[in-house]
């Protein structure tokens, strides 16, 4: 079934709608209103089904604990809610049973068709089943996996399946809303397909959990929300995965805290509708990482969301072949830190790209940021492109032609493009209206190829900009607005060379040591003033207050005068 989605063409849109609903605010008041670090996660989650865990569920009594011991090929225990047939260990009841022991080719199975929360408690278990799962829930109305303190467990399954009705497909298997929780050990070897999976919902508390899966490491249909713990996931198919594709709440991601190790030769963490990190520590390798090229079938990308993708808080490290951080529709940055390192585009939405806060680095890309829409209006971003540093473009309209929906818009925080053909590159208008910019364009190639590139209007009304390149700008620098620099030598000029733009009076404004090659400079600021004369220096040393990309405003003027312009010629 087709699913339909509240985000297609403006996640931005319907993620603000949410939160001002929540607060009583109409639509109107709210799309006024800019969002700071945090809101839009947590209106994706309200907008999304709720976790199915409860403070109730981690909470019973020790006396009606009841106790299995598994004893390589068989179990004892005195519970009533247990059956034991052969090396097949049932829970047909709900209710708290604590496992220990060892299973050598057997299974512990939950088929409970009752109502309340069957609680599986390991402590110091190892499972090992030859011909299906290690653990089986074929029913129940919810289902806790608690992996004791201070206890190690390990569960395996077996590298072919003999199928049964209820069909499992992972060594931990859950037909049911599953929980992990617990402050001990556990190690699930998925041989026959996933690690660890659910058909309906999947929350990990706590624990400590190692996973290797001949398929995708965790997946929950419904959702896969990690609030805490240490996991550490290594997937031939995808890391951690939600794949509802049947309703529009469902089907999604959700890293709350903890930290979290992936490594995946397909999607290191994707979500058919939408990822949410909203703090912890995640490192993802996806694909063989930045050093392979992507694959021509299938995808390996780090983050990967079917509809919206927010990056909100904590640590990310990303490191693939594919796009590092992917949505088919929009992506919202807010807050956190996030690098990326990758043999394709490193942030890449096919709708919008917001960057409002936090920090985000492309260390190595195709092309950096790529979107229909790109807009920073706070925080820190950087890309390093062997193509687009940024990049906005739109779906079947020509390269060359002016996309009339495509912008990039830079309205505050900081911006460091260093692009190998351009630094930013609009099909569509380039608005520079705050915040600071600073931008290497090709270092090798002019004409076409420059800092400042827009098929549409390029307008320059607030903040700092200062751009290099061959071509600092191939577009046509605006008339009005705020005043600019362009400055052109009579030769290019090497990586490493320092230009200082200054008054006449000796005032220096910035002083900028270049990265590569460049034979034009654009800079503007509050402080150019149209028809008025600027010197321009070389040489000496850079000084200032630093504002990025190995750019510095204010400081003492040094080096060699060279020339003199005039703003706005």
């Amino acid at each position: 079934m087709p699913r339909t989605r509240r985000v297609l063409l403006s996640a931005v849109t319907a993620v603000t709608t949410v939160a001002a609903t929540a607060a009583g605010i109409t639509v109107a008041e709210a799309d006024a209103q800019p969002l700071v670090a945090g809101p839009a996660a947590a209106a994706a989650l309200a907008a999304n089904q709720p976790s199915h865990d409860s403070t109730a569920d981690h909470s019973w009594n020790s006396a009606d604990v009841h106790a299995v011991t598994l004893t390589g090929s068989g179990a004892s225990t005195t519970a009533p809610g247990v059956t034991v047939s052969g090396s097949t260990v049932t829970v047909t009841q709900a209710g708290t049973y604590r496992f220990s022991g060892t299973l050598t080719d057997g299974q512990i199975a939950v088929n409970s068709t009752g109502t309340g929360i069957v609680r599986l408690i390991l402590n110091g278990v190892t499972v090992t089943n030859n011909t299906n799962a290690a653990v089986n829930v074929i029913a129940a109305d919810e289902v806790m996996v608690v992996v004791a303190d201070g206890t190690t467990n390990t569960l395996t399954d077996a590298t072919t399946y003999t199928p049964v009705a209820d069909d499992p497909n992972a060594a931990l298997f859950s037909a049911a809303d599953l929980t992990i929780t617990g402050g001990g050990t556990l190690t699930v070897n998925g041989r026959f397909n996933d690690g660890i999976a659910g058909k309906d919902g999947l929350v990990i508390d706590s624990a400590r959990i190692t996973v290797t899966a001949r398929d995708d490491g965790i997946r929950g249909q419904d959702y896969v929300i990690v609030n805490s713990g240490t996991l550490s996931v290594t997937a031939t198919g995808d890391g951690i995965k939600s794949d509802n594709d049947e309703d529009a709440t469902r089907g999604y991601v959700s890293l709350v805290a903890g930290t979290v190790g992936v490594t995946a030769t397909g999607d290191g963490v994707t979500a058919t509708t939408d990822v949410i990190k909203s703090g912890g520590t995640l490192s993802v390798k996806s694909g063989g990482g930045s050093t392979v090229q992507p694959p021509a079938d299938g995808s390996a990308k780090g983050l990967k969301a079917g509809v919206l993708l927010i990056l909100s808080d904590g640590q990310s490290t990303v490191d693939s072949s594919d796009d590092g951080v992917h949505s088919d529709a929009a992506i919202v940055v807010e807050g956190g830190t996030t690098t990326v390192a990758t043999a394709d585009d490193g942030v890449h939405a096919e709708s919008t790209l917001d960057v409002r806060a936090g920090t985000v680095n492309v260390t190595k890309s195709y092309e950096g940021f790529e979107g229909l829409k790109v807009t920073f209006s706070g925080g820190s971003a950087s890309a390093v492109a062997s193509d687009d540093a940024v990049n906005a473009a739109e779906e079947g309209v020509p390269e060359m032609q002016v996309a009339p929906n495509a912008f990039i818009r830079v309205t505050g925080g900081t911006v460091v493009a260093d692009g190998g053909t351009d630094g930013l590159d609009s099909n569509g208008t380039l608005q520079l209206t705050g915040g600071t910019v600073v931008v290497a364009g090709s270092g090798t190639r002019g004409g076409g190829e420059g800092g400042l590139d827009s098929n549409g209007a390029l307008t320059i009304t607030g903040g700092v900009v200062y751009s290099t390149g061959i071509s600092a700008s191939t577009s046509t620098l605006p008339a009005s607005g705020q005043g600019w620099l362009r400055v052109t030598f009579a030769a290019n000029q090497p990586a490493g060379t320092i230009v200082h733009l200054a008054t006449t009076s000796g005032t220096q404004i910035a002083a900028y040591r270049s990265t590569k090659a460049f034979r034009q400079v654009v800079f503007s600021s509050t402080q150019i003033t149209r028809g008025t004369s600027y010197d321009v220096y070389t040489g000496g040393s850079v000084s200032g207050t630093a504002v990025g990309g190995n750019m510095y405003t204010g400081g003492t003027l040094s080096g060699t005068r060279v020339s003199t312009v005039v703003a706005g010629r």
